[in-house]
């Protein structure tokens, strides 16, 4: 079993007018705030291709329940915005509530973090406001703070570990530890992984770090991270980001390709390293009171579509992820691939994080997630 001894809600209460002002609260695409796991963009849209070529969502199968046990509309607020894997995976899910109960299940999806920021979603969650979320994991921490082992730096170094962890009996744990805090989890999908851009030059190891000006999130372990590599991090809110960059006030930032692309970074920024930091999840939520109330045989429903998404969304979200780093070096940014070996050198060089945070996580929880992946890359 997980340690619970820091388990809490979240707290803090968010009325109810949050939905009044859905038309006046949207965001740019990749929307959600910075201290919350997923960063924005900075409300101009980058000079590229239209979009990906995504794989289209699989049939929906499963037997419809063609019994009327009451009609339901669910609320389902996201940080991103429509043209994300996120959102696209949420229109999965509501097709299928919709097919499999006859249309007794509706979904309302409100994107662009148009409902609050991944802490005010879960907050709305547990207050009744709000019926469905997706957020990082590292704004969850406050409930479950063992999900603070996927902030720890190069832990999971390919998407098939990732998976295996997720996907685990621990994983499962880390979901179950949300009962009795609001929160219903019901599956691990995925953010993904965060990668460096700087202005000063290539970075192909641990050195080529040192002294640089990193804008990072206001995250306790990923600030130490980079202090650990030498450089000097610096956090503020997302949306100075570009203007810093452009004033030389940082050197550089880390964030998914997505994010990079999608907030035009490429235009202050001239390299990009695949360091892939950190691998961040997304969790698939809904409000523990609002699930306990609906009728087993929906409760049942809801768990399925919700892995159903889970595993379309990973498709997906990679296959965005590979397009965004092409575009980015059709921008003109030279993007530095990071061998087996620099890969080496980094976790060598960040092992001080670990030995810091491993005890406030749990030593054993740490552990089990390393022998899982040392099993999945033949380490």
């Amino acid at each position: 079993m997980l340690n619970g001894r820091w388990r809490f809600a979240i707290g803090g209460v968010i009325v109810s007018f949050v939905f009044v002002f859905v038309s006046a609260c949207g965001g740019d695409f990749g929307g959600q705030p910075a201290d919350e796991g997923e960063d924005g963009g900075n409300g101009e849209s980058a000079s590229v291709e239209e979009g990906p070529d995504l794989t289209p969502p699989p049939e929906i199968e499963g037997e419809v329940i063609s019994e009327d046990l009451g009609e339901y509309t669910i609320n389902f607020g996201i940080g991103l915005a429509e043209e994300s894997p996120q959102y696209q995976s949420v229109e999965y899910f509501r097709d299928i509530l919709d097919e499999r109960t006859e249309g007794r299940i509706q979904v309302e999806i409100f994107p662009n973090s148009q409902v609050g920021d991944d802490l005010q979603m879960m907050n709305a969650l547990q207050s009744g406001s709000l019926e469905m979320t997706y957020p990082s994991t590292s704004p969850a921490t406050g409930i479950v703070p063992e999900l603070a082992v996927f902030d720890l730096p190069f832990l999971l170094p390919s998407t098939e570990s990732a998976d295996e962890v997720l996907d685990s009996e621990l994983g499962q744990e880390m979901l179950d530890e949300f009962e009795g805090s609001g929160i219903k989890a019901l599956a691990f999908a995925e953010n993904g992984y965060r990668q460096l851009t700087n202005s000063q030059g290539p970075v192909e190891g641990p050195d080529d770090v040192s002294g640089l000006a990193v804008r990072v999130m206001e995250n306790e372990i990923q600030v130490e991270i980079w202090r650990t590599l030498g450089a000097n991090p610096t956090s503020m809110a997302f949306g100075e980001v570009f203007s810093a960059m452009e004033q030389g006030v940082v050197d550089g930032q880390e964030n998914p390709w997505s994010t990079i692309l999608t907030s035009n970074f490429y235009e202050v920024q001239d390299y990009g390293s695949e360091t892939r930091h950190v691998y961040t999840p997304f969790v698939i939520m809904i409000g523990e009171d609002y699930y306990n109330d609906m009728p087993e045989e929906y409760q049942t429903l809801i768990q399925e579509a919700a892995e159903d998404t889970r595993d379309y969304e990973r498709v997906i979200s990679r296959e965005y992820d590979q397009w965004s780093k092409e575009q980015l070096e059709a921008q003109g940014m030279e993007v530095t691939e990071i061998s087996d070996e620099q890969l080496a050198e980094f976790q060598d060089a960040t092992q001080p994080v670990y030995d810091q945070f491993s005890d406030e996580i749990g030593e054993d929880i740490v552990q089990q997630v390393q022998d899982m992946v040392e099993e999945v890359e033949g380490q």
